[in-house]
């Protein structure tokens, strides 16, 4: 995730250079999940991913899909609607097997390339304007520090994640 630069400046007629130690071609990757039940506030569920794993994988598996899902239904405590996009590991075979087998999930696919319809798509501009603008990372701790401090944030502005559901159509109900 590399954060976009908000303001900058420098003295008139010189334009403005950044210097930032090396390059790193480590990534984070992050899944969240946008959630709210009628007459309770938003919640954000979310999941950080780096690419430091043991079994060498740079991005969620299927499996970790599944991981976040179990564990927004045990905190929810209700069945679930979940409507995502068409990344390659929700369309993934295990994860159909495994939509099919709980009664309690159901799940909608998003039509391709409709960002705008998918309110995460809100929280990730929001956190890219916000906590991780006009920085330069350290290194990838440095990251996945700023990345949670900035969700963790989030969590708790339901208006803010009732923004971004309003903003896809979908419309929570006041609390």
């Amino acid at each position: 995730m590399t954060p976009p630069t908000a303001r900058t400046w420098s003295r008139r007629g010189h334009t403005p250079v950044v210097r930032v130690r090396g390059r790193s071609r480590r990534r984070l990757s992050i899944a969240a999940l946008a959630c709210y039940k009628p007459s309770q506030p938003s919640r954000l569920i979310y999941r950080p991913r780096p690419d430091t794993r043991p079994d060498g994988r740079k991005s969620f598996a299927w499996t970790d899909y599944r991981d976040l899902i179990q564990a927004a239904h045990h905190q929810l405590g209700g069945p679930i609607v979940l409507v995502w996009d068409n990344l390659n590991t929700h369309l993934a075979a295990g994860m159909r097997r495994y939509i099919a087998k709980h009664d309690w999930l159901t799940v909608y696919q998003l039509p391709s390339y409709a960002p705008d319809l998918n309110p995460v798509e809100g929280i990730w501009s929001i956190l890219r304007r916000t906590t991780l603008a006009n920085r330069a990372f350290a290194d990838p701790e440095d990251l996945i520090a700023a990345v949670r401090r900035g969700l963790r944030q989030l969590q708790y502005r339901s208006d803010v994640l009732d923004g971004c559901l309003t903003g896809t159509g979908l419309i929570p109900a006041p609390p």
